[in-house]
């Protein structure tokens, strides 16, 4: 019997916004906040081992799907079951404490990611040297540029191990010779049959190559879950007559 990493039972989490009012309600305190559902109630297993790739047009709530394996959000209703697994997710502009050094976002992250500090420690080094960052590891956060951030959250998830690992649409950062490293190394980690992976990408043929199985979400729900080469083929279809 297969090992399960990732229970997902009646997910629902939503938005509140505030909805426009002219300026003279706005005086009167007549603010009206409505909740957008970004996740309607889904729920779905993942194996040990197993690739599960994320599609859905934008909107969708797959990087919010994500965001609630990861920890990082909480949902309104349902559960997700990790069975004690270790998680990371690989995202631009997710985690980071930008008025902190780098060095001290590599420490946060892994606390986070449910590593002791001599574990993080005993990584620190490869995790510097790989993010190629030099001196800006101890410059903030805030100084860096997009490639500089992405680079340091590549390296952390990349040499800080764990079983499941999340990817929000990240598959090479950096410039020509750093997005060859990266893409070796991501292909590394996918490839580890001892560990989970749940991928966005809108790369259809990168889902169809690596993937084991493809959960479609439109807005918000499961449209289809299945064998890569069926779920992409509708999905495809599906595209092709929203368009028309």
């Amino acid at each position: 019997m297969m090992e399960k990493t990732i229970e997902v039972k009646d997910l629902k989490i939503g938005y509140r916004t505030m909805e426009p009012v002219s300026f003279k309600r706005l005086f009167k305190g007549g603010k009206r906040v409505s909740v957008e559902q970004a996740v309607k109630g889904i729920s779905f297993d993942v194996h040990k081992g197993e690739i599960v790739g994320l599609i859905g047009q934008n909107g969708s709530g797959k990087s919010t799907t994500l965001r609630c394996l990861a920890g990082i959000i909480s949902p309104d209703e349902g559960s997700v079951n990790l069975f004690g697994n270790s998680v990371s997710l690989l995202a631009i502009g997710v985690g980071f404490q930008k008025e902190l050094t780098g060095r001290v976002n590599i420490m946060l992250s892994g606390l986070l990611m449910g590593f002791s500090e001599k574990e993080i420690e005993a990584k620190m080094d490869s995790i510097i040297e790989f993010s190629e960052l030099g001196k800006y590891i101890d410059k903030p956060v805030s100084s860096y540029s997009s490639g500089m951030h992405s680079r340091l959250a590549f390296a952390i998830t990349a040499m800080l191990d764990t079983e499941i690992l999340l990817i929000d649409e990240i598959f090479s950062v950096g410039d020509a010779r750093f997005k060859k490293k990266s893409r070796a190394k991501m292909q590394e980690l996918i490839m580890d049959k001892n560990r989970t992976v749940i991928m966005i990408s809108h790369s259809l043929d990168t889902m169809a190559s690596m993937c084991d199985r493809i959960i479609w979400l439109h807005q918000g729900e499961i449209k289809m879950i299945g064998e890569p080469k069926e779920v992409l083929e509708k999905y495809n279809e599906f595209m092709t007559k929203s368009i028309k």
